[in-house]
């Protein structure tokens, strides 16, 4: 124990020494210990945002059952919604899938998510309104890629 305190006061006289015959060194027109004091007065009176939920926009989407219609093939398809989060993976259905939040704004986000033995994939939502969203997803699934394009609105309850 006093080998440590014997350490600590020997650093402590050190980093005294070190400080005393560096506080007068000149930065921008402030000596050492101003500009230190500066820079810890802008640390704390600079402003903290808040971090919004990760993936708000879906949190927004109106509850219930969604009716997906992909482009280029024109099949629809019901999906009940109860979180948003069930428009992510659309060609990998199970649940454990690792995902990704790639890009969390206020009208869209894209997410990545790897299903280990099944694939993966990564999906953008935009949305246009509490009932209607575009939606693009593209990836592998069972060996095989896939693309997806369409559109979801909101049809009704679950």
């Amino acid at each position: 124990m006093s080998r440590m305190s014997g350490n600590w006061s020997f650093m402590r006289s050190v980093l005294n020494s070190d400080f005393k015959e560096a506080s007068g060194v000149k930065i921008a027109g402030m000596t050492l210990r101003a500009a230190g004091a500066v820079l810890a007065a802008t640390a704390l009176l600079a402003p903290v945002s808040a971090q919004a939920p990760e993936l708000a926009m879906l949190d927004r989407l109106e509850r219930g059952t969604w009716e997906l219609r992909l482009r280029g093939d024109s099949s629809s398809r019901r999906i009940c919604v109860r979180s948003g989060r069930e428009l992510i993976q659309l060609r990998h259905r199970q649940p454990g899938c690792d995902r990704f939040v790639v890009q969390d704004e206020p009208s869209e986000v894209t997410v990545q998510y790897t299903c280990r033995g099944n694939g993966y994939g990564r999906t953008t939502i935009r949305r246009e309104g509490r009932d209607i969203v575009q939606l693009r997803s593209q990836g592998i699934h069972g060996g095989a890629p896939f693309s997806i394009e369409g559109e979801a609105r909101h049809v009704g309850s679950c």
